[in-house]
């Protein structure tokens, strides 16, 4: 296994994941994310694989076939009020396909990205998980993350 940039032929395979990545929420929150959509069209992945502010790596096998991904795009807020100039990598989506969860994939993702990121002269890298996604938690605590900030509702 090797971790690359994704190109345009991982398209239907990142469908494929962004599929299982969609159920994980919408079994979590069925209030908030509808069954069965997709995430980005064929034309917006396109766009997204096109743009250098949103990388995405794609762990791939012998075959070159696409195990997991990680959706990224820097962020800066260049002469904010309040806000440092720091440059972030967010990590916006990382799945590993269900059938290989626990080979260490999700892992080796994840070290590409910090990699990119210290290579680009990040100052860190961030991330959402859902609070009812348990397993991400796991994974994303497991690698030394820490909250940085909570989201909180209340539902009426």
């Amino acid at each position: 296994m090797k971790v690359r940039m994704a190109s345009e032929k991982d398209i239907g395979r990142i469908h494929e994941l962004l599929s299982q990545v969609a159920m994980v929420h919408h079994r979590g929150r069925p209030d908030l994310f509808k069954s069965g959509q997709r995430k980005y069209t064929d034309d917006q992945l396109k766009e997204i694989l096109k743009d250098k502010n949103r990388p995405i790596f794609a762990a791939v096998d012998e075959d070159d076939r696409l195990l997991g991904y990680a959706f990224c795009i820097f962020q800066q807020h260049l002469n904010d009020n309040i806000l440092t100039d720091i440059k972030t990598l967010y990590i916006d989506d990382l799945c590993v396909d269900e059938s290989l969860r626990g080979s260490h994939i999700g892992t080796a993702i994840y070290e590409a990205v910090l990699d990119y990121a210290r290579s680009q002269r990040c100052y860190n890298v961030t991330l959402n998980v859902w609070s009812c996604n348990e397993s991400a938690m796991k994974f994303y605590q497991a690698r030394g993350l820490k909250p940085q900030k909570v989201g909180m509702e209340v539902i009426l």
